[in-house]
């Protein structure tokens, strides 16, 4: 039952009936379905921003968002797997390949360098998963630089080993005298006594003692590059251009018995002995440069002797002594 409203009239003394009018009706009602839509407006914007109240197209992005994570994280462990097998790859290449072959090694700076200059990832940049995607689209760039790298450089290997017999005949790996012919290792190389000022000066190769006459051999195969008296201090004197950054020079001999362009094999008979030039004696002064630069000959001696003979050699040309030139 509709409940009825009165009001107290004063004047009259009595009660009488609340009358509304319609068009007051009409503003309530009106200013009410106002109210309603302002308050269902606000709560739908509110629900779309709640994560508890997420549309089906929301539920499927989340769900695609988080598949990717997945795919991005086992990519990543992926990525670790290459990384360790490469690294092997890399120190076998480095450590047994370049060394067999006698060839400078591949630093680590240069096989995982990254990318400098212009931002190559910027278009990746100002997303929720920015970070993640980045680091592994660089890390993808530096394997496949890695990779690169070790492919080149197995290809380097690759030809070293087809040349692999005209490198080993090339390096000078005997002695230029034979022990037999020997009267002594009289100075090995570093730092010596120079016999003429008696100053300690720096000894660029071996020394090795012997008659005048004695054979001199070849200690690998090339070409004659010299032979000839033109070098201060040598005498007469013949170098070897060995290939692959060997040569060897032969000083202070008595005579040749090659010419300059003559290829020549290990082993072969070159010259003789002699005092020619800066010496205090008949010897050999014997040289191997690598790239340009002198290195011990006593680690090219293991073509001809035994290693009892070589701790011999080495004890002996170790000692800081007066060499002969």
């Amino acid at each position: 039952m509709k409940k009825v409203k009165y009001y107290y009239d004063s004047e009259n003394l009595a009660f009488r009936k609340i009358k509304v009018r319609k068009r007051t009706k009409f503003a309530y009602a009106a200013l009410f379905l106002l109210a309603s839509a302002c308050f269902g407006t606000l709560a739908f914007i509110v629900l779309l921003n709640t994560p508890y109240f997420e549309t089906p197209k929301d539920r499927l992005m989340s769900r695609e968002i988080e598949n990717f994570k997945i795919r991005y994280s086992i990519l990543n462990k992926k990525m670790d797997q290459i990384d360790e097998v490469l690294a092997s790859v890399e120190e076998r290449d480095n450590n047994i390949y370049r060394t067999y072959f006698n060839t400078s090694q591949i630093p680590d700076e240069q096989r995982k360098a990254g990318f400098g200059g212009v931002n190559r990832y910027k278009e990746l940049e100002g997303f929720d998963n920015s970070e993640l995607v980045v680091n592994t689209s660089k890390r993808v760039d530096i394997i496949s630089k890695e990779l690169a790298i070790q492919s080149k450089s197995l290809d380097e290997i690759l030809k070293l080993a087809k040349e692999k017999n005209k490198l080993l005949a090339a390096i000078p790996a005997i002695q230029p005298v034979k022990n037999e012919n020997l009267r002594a290792v009289a100075s090995g190389f570093g730092y010596r006594t120079d016999p003429f000022t008696k100053v300690r000066k720096f000894h660029a190769g071996m020394d090795f003692s012997s008659k005048s006459g004695t054979p001199i051999y070849s200690t690998g195969d090339g070409v004659v590059e010299r032979a000839d008296n033109t070098a201060s201090g040598y005498g007469n004197h013949i170098v070897i251009r060995h290939g692959y950054g060997y040569e060897t020079l032969y000083g202070h001999l008595s005579k040749y018995n090659v010419r300059a362009g003559k290829r020549v094999k290990r082993g072969d008979l070159i010259g003789f002995v002699g005092s020619t030039g800066r010496s205090e004696a008949p010897h050999l002064h014997y040289e191997v440069h690598k790239n340009g630069e002198v290195v011990n000959p006593l680690n090219f001696y293991y073509g001809n002797i035994s290693a009892a003979e070589y701790v011999q050699i080495a004890k002996v040309a170790n000692q800081e002594n007066q060499s002969l030139d």
